[in-house]
């Protein structure tokens, strides 16, 4: 007996000592993959700074160790943020070495907003040198040609395509679904634009929700037609009457004939355009660097003087609440992040920079109250991304100035619950029963097994009122409007940023840079240094953060392509708790 557990206890031993060896080889080898990443960036004289549109744009750029890595099996997602561009651009400008910008583009993975923010860089940069940028796509989508028309040279393949055909956008609803399965979704909301819970209680659209997609899919359109007629000398009667054609189809030397592009060419065609920028002879290599890198890359003349003077950009993006693996806005963390920024005499102003469809009212409530107190004490600009809607609104209506795109999603100040009820599922599909006991006439509030009672209908809808009532009373104090007037736009309504404006939900158009300087004017600041908020994990965190559930979301993007966003969808309505203030859907705008 004595041997057989000395035996046991060597191979306990043995398990755990080779564990350990793997766990430390595993993380050398990690160590060794991320150092291979971080090697000095080299500019080349006579290079191309090559903005890879083609990415997925996010509003700051990841601290991933992975981002990079060409991983054999697995295709990583790349991402390229907002700020390593407007970085890249700046740095540009004054750099002898950079000759042009070399657009790279064909399917833009960012919204309308991002894109406006990039195309407002590009003219910014034009507006500040005289080097030249040139835009190429194998094909371009709408997004893409909208972005390349602030480029002096836009080129598509001989054998490309240019999708213009007008803005559309489609919903997916689940009732018939629900229905066949045995699963009623029990919807309690305020507001008639307050589409979010369609999905699960109409076959279609409802006339009010039809309505407020087509205005702010017109402002999205009209904008873009104008911005596109004022690069291209195309006027905007001729613009949607190319769209009406559907151009879609059509190929290069076809396009160029409509006046939307200047040429058709093949890849070694654009070498050659390339080569004559930087002035590198016939049969050389044209040098190149990428945003991504060049935004660390120091350059003479550029970088700003330090300041004791601190501006915090805090970044809030996703869902709010509540996440599929994604970008998520946690209340008690971008409150904690504010709160530290207001507290800090070190820090003049505070910028947040909000992408979100809303959430969970709850937390949106935790940093509306954080956003309120700062506004109080110092400037408080917000910044709005791809879309501020709902609980994104909610947070950023305390703020002494809003500052948005003229294409931004806004607005839908509303709120609802939904509540699903599985008991025909249940007890007629798959035949589990169930049973109940409780010693109060209500201890089973909101069981998941039953229909409501109309007592529980009657207080959930008393709750949503509150909380609309609570919603509207912040935005009414924050924008210096009454309750009714806020009332009369909300009801779930969704706005473009053109109508926001027009209705007082924003203050002026422009991006996060533009807010960065109104929060200086505010504050009464030449010099400052901007801080960047939340701080980003380190490599070796980030890589401890990618588990298996990241790993996942990843692996299924990859798959699903555009239908992940289904996917996605579902899986949130799964999660969903409590009462929301989001979005009335997952826009898709194409």
């Amino acid at each position: 007996m004595k041997e057989f557990f000395k035996y046991v206890l060597a191979t306990v031993v043995g398990i755990i000592a080779v564990s350990a060896i793997g766990f430390f080889l595993f993380f050398m080898a990690i160590g060794i993959l991320v150092s291979s990443t971080e090697k000095q960036v080299s500019v080349q004289d006579n290079s191309m700074l090559v903005i890879n549109l083609e990415r997925q744009i996010v509003d700051r750029a990841p601290n991933d160790p992975f981002e990079d890595l060409e991983i054999p099996g697995f295709t990583q997602i790349k991402r390229i943020g907002l700020d390593q561009i407007q970085q890249s651009l700046e740095k540009a400008v004054y750099d002898d070495r950079i000759k042009g910008v070399y657009l790279k583009l064909s399917m833009t993975n960012g919204g309308m907003g991002s894109v406006e923010e990039i195309r407002n860089m590009l003219i910014a940069f034009k507006d500040s040198c005289d080097k030249p940028i040139y835009a190429y796509g194998n094909t371009y989508d709408q997004k893409a040609y909208y972005l390349s028309t602030a480029a002096d040279n836009i080129v598509v393949h001989p054998m490309g395509t240019l999708d213009f055909r007008g803005l559309g956008g489609e919903m997916m609803f689940f009732t018939n679904m629900l229905e066949k399965v045995g699963v009623d979704m029990q919807i309690i909301r305020h507001g008639k634009f307050k589409a979010a819970v369609e999905p699960f209680m109409l076959e279609k659209m409802s006339e009010e929700n039809r309505e407020q997609q087509l205005t702010y899919m017109g402002s999205l359109w009209n904008h873009m037609l104008k911005g596109i007629s004022e690069k291209r000398n195309i006027s905007v009667e001729e613009l949607n009457a190319l769209a009406d054609e559907v151009q879609t189809l059509k190929k290069g030397d076809d396009i160029v004939e409509t006046g939307l592009v200047d040429a058709a060419k093949y890849k070694d065609e654009v070498l050659d355009d390339l080569r004559e920028i930087t002035g590198i002879k016939a049969g050389k290599g044209v040098p190149v660097v990428e945003a991504g890198k060049y935004a660390s890359v120091e350059v003479s003349g550029k970088s700003k003087p330090y300041s004791r003077n601190k501006m915090a950009v805090i970044y809030a993006s996703g869902d709010i609440g509540t996440s599929m693996g994604g970008e998520v806005i946690i209340g008690e963390k971008i409150g904690r992040e504010i709160r530290k920024a207001r507290q800090d005499s070190s820090y003049k102003a505070i910028v947040l920079r909000v992408n979100s469809p809303g959430g969970s009212v709850f937390d949106s409530e935790v940093i509306w109250r954080e956003v309120k107190l700062a506004a109080e004490e110092k400037a408080m600009v917000v910044s709005f991304g791809d879309v501020a809607a709902s609980g994104g609104y909610y947070i950023s209506c305390p703020a002494d100035q809003i500052v948005a795109h003229p294409n931004t999603i806004t607005g839908s100040i509303g709120i609802f619950g939904m509540i699903p009820e599985f008991s025909e599922l249940l007890n007629e599909k798959i035949g589990i029963s169930t049973d109940v006991v409780e010693t109060n006439e209500n201890s089973n509030f909101l069981s998941l097994t039953r229909p409501m009672t109309e007592y529980e209908r009657q207080m959930m809808q008393q709750n949503i009122e509150d909380g609309y009532d609570i919603f509207i009373s912040h935005v009414a104090e924050g924008r210096g409007m009454t309750k009714e007037q806020v009332d009369e736009i909300g009801q779930g309504r969704v706005w473009s940023g053109q109508n926001a404006k027009e209705i007082g939900l924003i203050d002026e158009f422009g991006g996060l840079q533009d807010a960065i300087e109104i929060a200086a004017e505010i504050a009464g600041l030449e010099n400052y240094r901007t801080v960047a908020l939340p701080e980003q994990l380190d490599p070796f965190q980030q890589m401890l953060k990618a588990g298996s559930d990241n790993i996942r979301t990843r692996y299924m993007k990859n798959k699903l392509g555009e239908k992940y966003r289904y996917l996605e969808f579902l899986e949130k309505a799964s999660q969903m708790n409590g009462i929301y203030a989001r979005l009335p859907y997952d826009l898709n705008v194409n």
